[in-house]
């Protein structure tokens, strides 16, 4: 009988500590399909980053963790993907409440054309009976933990709209947090920001990595180098390697990881 190799330490601490896991999970639109049996273990409380040229399926992945692919007529899925080891596509799930549970920001920022404070109260007001105070309490909350309270706390009435980039991409992120989820997934969300807009966001998730799971679809190599705990990296719509951040970025496993992140293709 051929020996197995153990796994390393990290690795089987990894899928104890799973907040998310994937095992066989297939996805296609229409007929095109767009992921191909991945099998990962996301960690609670970490950051991890998906990596991968463009149409590689790491966007797919990210969205299908809140099933924001539900809407897309032909889009169906095969396998299972776990949040702290209930299957999310099982019947009986109620993805509104799921997608409370997996907050979800964008690559271009997406205030309502609503008040600094009605973006921030939309979410708790509509999936919860709360009170003015409370609900006052959970604005000034999440707005704190998006690092933007003290640049608004005197503009709450004021439109959102009016907001920098920078600040409307946190007011995003504040808007998600109102809802106190479990996990928050975000799809590029500095590509389109400054310099100290981006280093703003970036300092805001190490900081929340402490409260809830991160996960991360970006093209910036050095962000996921600097950023995350876990990096996969995706490419034609397989998984092909996932590992500490730090190791993959030196010590890839796989040629084609190797190739990418030193920029033979990509």
């Amino acid at each position: 009988m051929t020996a197995v190799a153990p796994e390393p330490t990290e690795v089987r601490d990894e899928r104890r500590q799973a907040a998310i896991s994937a095992d066989r999970f297939s996805f296609w639109y229409g007929e095109r399909q767009a992921l191909d049996e991945i099998g990962m273990h996301i960690p609670a409380l970490q950051i991890t980053a998906l990596i991968g040229p463009s149409g590689c399926g790491k966007s797919t992945f990210l969205r299908s963790i809140n099933r924001m692919n539900d809407t897309i007529p032909g889009a169906r899925h095969s396998g299972q993907l776990l949040l702290h080891g209930a299957d999310l596509y099982a019947a009986g799930v109620d993805a509104v409440d799921l997608r409370r549970r997996v907050g979800m920001v964008f690559q271009r920022w997406n205030p309502f054309p609503k008040s600094i404070y009605d973006n921030v109260a939309y979410g708790p007001r509509i999936n919860t009976r709360v009170g003015r105070q409370e609900l006052d309490e959970i604005v000034e909350q999440s707005l704190k933990r998006a690092a933007l309270w003290d640049e608004v706390k005197d503009r709450l009435r004021e439109s959102a709209l009016a907001l920098s980039g920078g600040q409307q991409q946190r007011l995003c992120i504040a808007r998600a947090l109102a809802n106190r989820p479990e996990v928050l997934l975000l799809d590029e969300p500095a590509s389109a920001l400054d310099p100290i807009a981006t280093q703003r966001i970036e300092e805001l998730l190490v900081q929340l990595k402490s409260e809830l799971t991160i996960v991360i679809v970006t093209h910036n190599l050095q962000q996921a180098a600097r950023l995350s705990d876990w990096t996969a990296f995706f490419y034609l719509g397989k998984l092909i390697e996932m590992d500490l951040t730090e190791r993959l970025f030196t010590r890839p496993g796989e040629p084609r990881t190797e190739a990418y992140i030193t920029g033979r293709f990509g």
